[in-house]
Order: structure tokens, then C-alpha cells, then sequence
């Protein structure tokens, strides 16, 4: 049965399931089963849940909305871990210009002398306390309730003026980050990371924002699915999108061998074979959406045919000009199953493409644009033991565990002219605005 027709199904008898219950007062424990277990594992349940909070895209100070998002799907869905896809920092913003760096490659133009030294470094640091203080925002929802997470890097991080092996280094200060410590060498050796909240967890290391983490039965047990979390690259020489490191790559190469299932790929840039979950149409067709530089003059909509119902167009799929060679390495190998990418704020939709599943994730931040604000989201992946590599998929929107949204800063960023997204498919939570009332309730009492 594949993906498709199996969400089609479980979306159909799913009503009948119990709803997953905020946790109670007084109830301490973790709010991670896996952290409870002490890795990643699957529950006595047969369920394994992910929830990834893709582009939060702000400055020092994050949006009150966005912080309100992240604690209302944590609680409504309870994940083992919490994937971070890239472009959680706006390097850009203001507050950063002193430090601001436009590319990789491009050097900080600093005057030369000891006291031009002094300081350059006296600004560095009161940028690594800004990003720090915006880290402490975002993830203190997930400390708070033990909930482990990964992030790896997009194309706006680096821009505040640090390189990804430092901000690395400032995530591995707060509890429950996954990212490993780096490597001097390549190793096919696991390790353990401290202070992640998951003492017996292996983390399979290669460079900053790019490693893999086994997902196990149960103590006695192998493993059962893998969760790589991926560094995509940034931008171009040439312009446009960049491409994966060629160590990374390789590394996307020797993962199947070193956890001997299948795995799923998280990232934030997209490969262009997500064009292949779109038809081309007319300019002139209704919700048609032009393409970005290589398929630009190109207008596309979704193909029914290749994705769950209400997957949604909003913006031309930024994407690298070039064929990075990621999809193939995924696909010769065969040791992937799916691959999720956040970057395009607007895109929310789920397809199959010569087998692999391909995922595109909306922003769950308000400091950026994108949807309207209602329907901003995290997305909840429910892998099920009997068939893992076949997730069942939901976003958990703002306006259905929150509400109205009290942000000014929010901007929607309309190409088409369509509404925005129905929902898609499966209803995981089944009654999550029930949910969010309980919880406010819930907090009121405190």
C-alpha cells in the first residue's frame, strides 16, 4: 500500500482514536517519550512522533505568536523530538549589521590593527549574545517540557556573522540539543552527545547541521528507521541556491550501511525534483504560480495526482539552478524513504516522486513572511511500527491551537491570489482547537 492511499485510509477511520491528552498537572515526567527511555525509540504504542518547526526567520527578540505556536503543538502532540530545518535566525535583520556577512565566501571587511581587532571582536561577542538570547526563546518551550531536538543551518543563519560550527557550539549549551560535538576526520563511529537528554542515544556525526540519529524498537531490538538531519547549503557562486557539501553528500551516501534501515532526510532547501509534484499550465490558469530563476517563465499548480489532498502552491519552489546530485544518492541507494524542506514559507504540500516521498513545510515563525497567520504551522510526523516508512503527515496551525493572532509584524506574501491551504489529509490531534482550550485553561489555573 503506498503512502497515499494508506493516509487516505487511516484519515477515514481515524475518528475513532483517542486524541492525544495535554500533559496533566503536577506530572513532571518528560513530555518526550523517548525521553523518557533515555533515545529515540518507538513507543509501547508502535508510534514514534517528530515535529518540526521549520523558517521561525527573526531577529532578537521572537515574535510572542511564534513562541505561542511552538508550546501549543508541543503540547498537543507530545513529540519525541523537535527538527529545527534551517533559518532560524534572519541573519539579516538589523540588529546584526555590524556582523553581517551577505555570503559565505564574502570576507567581513574589518580595518586592520590591534584596536580594529579589539573591536571585531567585541562586536562578534555581543552577536553571539544576541543569537544566544533568540536561541534561549525558541527552545525554552522544549527545555522546559524535556523534549530533545536537532537543528542544522539555511541560508539566513550565517548571515548575523558566525560560521554554523558557531552557532553549533551555542546550541550545545542549552539542554536537549542533539548536534554533536565536531570532528577533526570523517568516522563511521557513533556517538553520544551530553547534556541531550538522551543518555543511550548513538548520533552518527559528519559536519555542522548535518548528522543521523537511529530510531530503535525497543532496547533489545535493531533499529528501525533513521532521521538524518541535513545541511542543504546556502547560496551559489553563480547565484541562486548552493548545493550540499561534497562531504556531506558522501556522508548521505554511507548512512544506510551505518544504520541499516531506511531513513528520513530533514533539511531547508528544496532539489528540484519537487518540480516534479507540479504540472506546468498557462499564465493565465487559475492559482498558477511562475517558477524561480531556472523554471522561471514557467508557471506551474500542484498535480492532484501526485500529492495529498490540500497540498498548496504559494510560491515558485526555490530551489538550486543546478542538479545537486542529493536526489540521486537518495534514491540509488536505497536507503531513504522520505525527504522534508522548509524554505518556501507559502508551500505546504506532500507528493511521491519515483518512490521517495518529498515534503514541503510552511514557516511556523511570524518575524517573515508567509501565510496568513492562522495558518502558520508546525508539521507533526507520526511514524507507525508496523509500516515506518510510511509517516502519517498533519500541520497544526495557529489558528486551531491558538487563535487570532496578535502579531503586527506578520506579513503574508501572496503570488497567486488563492486563498491559502485547506487542510491536508490526516487530522492527527482529531479536535485540536479542543485541545488548545483545554491548555488555556489549563495555564489560567497556574
Amino acid at each position: 500500500m503506498t503512502e497515499l492511499t494508506r493516509v487516505a485510509k487511516d484519515s477515514a477511520d481515524f475518528a475513532s482514536k483517542p486524541r492525544i491528552q495535554p500533559v496533566h498537572p503536577g506530572d513532571t515526567r518528560p513530555v518526550s517519550v523517548s525521553a523518557r527511555l533515555g533515545r529515540l525509540q518507538f513507543h509501547d504504542s508502535g508510534k514514534f512522533r517528530v515535529l518540526v518547526l521549520a523558517d521561525i526567520q527573526d531577529g532578537p527578540k521572537i515574535s510572542k505568536d511564534t513562541i505561542k505556536l511552538i508550546e501549543a503543538a508541543l503540547d498537543s502532540s507530545r513529540p519525541d523530538i523537535v527538527i529545527f530545518p534551517g533559518n532560524q535566525i534572519a541573519g539579516y535583520d538589523k540588529a546584526y549589521a555590524k556582523t553581517f556577512r551577505k555570503r559565505t565566501w564574502t570576507p567581513q571587511k574589518w580595518s586592520m590593527g590591534a584596536a580594529a581587532t579589539n573591536q571585531r571582536d567585541a562586536e562578534l561577542d555581543h552577536t553571539r549574545e544576541l543569537v544566544r538570547g533568540s536561541i534561549s526563546q525558541f527552545v525554552s518551550p522544549l527545555i522546559e517540557r524535556h523534549i530533545p531536538w536537532a537543528v542544522t543551518y539555511g541560508n539566513h543563519d550565517f548571515q548575523c556573522g558566525l560560521t554554523n560550527a558557531e552557532l553549533d557550539e551555542i546550541y550545545r549549551e542549552f539542554p536537549g540539543c542533539l548536534n554533536p560535538e565536531p570532528m577533526i576526520k570523517p568516522s563511521d563511529r557513533p556517538r553520544k552527545q551530553p547534556g541531550s537528554g538522551l543518555p543511550d542515544q548513538y548520533i552518527y556525526p559528519c559536519e555542522p547541521g548535518t548528522f543521523a540519529l537511529p530510531v530503535s524498537k525497543d532496547r533489545e531490538s535493531g533499529n528501525v528507521l533513521g532521521l538524518v538531519v541535513f545541511n542543504s547549503g546556502d547560496y551559489g557562486k553563480l547565484g541562486g541556491y548552493g548545493a550540499p557539501s561534497q562531504r556531506a553528500l558522501d556522508f548521505l551516501k554511507t548512512v544506510p550501511s551505518l544504520i541499516g534501515v531506511q531513513s528520513m532526510v530533514f533539511q531547508h532547501i528544496p532539489v528540484p525534483q519537487y518540480y516534479d509534484l507540479l504540472k506546468e499550465v498557462p499564465a493565465t490558469a487559475a492559482h498558477a504560480v511562475e517558477g524561480y530563476r531556472k523554471f522561471a517563465g514557467h508557471n506551474y499548480v500542484i498535480d492532484e495526482a501526485k500529492t495529498l489532498p490540500g497540498s498548496f502552491l504559494g510560491e515558485g519552489i526555490s530551489c538550486p539552478d543546478t542538479d545537486t546530485g542529493e536526489f540521486d544518492v537518495l534514491k540509488s541507494t536505497d536507503g531513504y524513504f522520505a525527504l522534508l524542506a522548509g524554505h518556501d514559507h507559502r508551500n505546504r504540500f506532500v507528493g511521491t516522486v519515483d518512490g521517495l516521498t518529498l515534503i514541503a513545510t510552511p514557516t511556523c515563525g511570524f518575524g517573515s513572511y508567509g501565510p496568513a497567520p492562522a495558518q502558520r504551522a508546525a508539521r507533526l510526523l507520526e511514524f507507525d511500527i508496523r509500516h515506518p516508512y510510511e509517516p502519517r503527515t498533519q500541520l497544526l496551525e495557529f489558528g486551531d491551537l491558538v487563535g487570532k493572532s496578535s502579531s503586527s509584524k506578520a506579513y503574508t506574501y501572496a503570488l497567486n491570489g488563492t486563498p491559502d491551504a485547506a487542510k491536508e489529509g490526516t487530522n492527527l490531534l482529531r479536535r485540536p482547537r479542543l485541545i488548545a482550550q483545554i491548555l488555556r485553561k489549563m495555564h489560567l489555573k497556574k
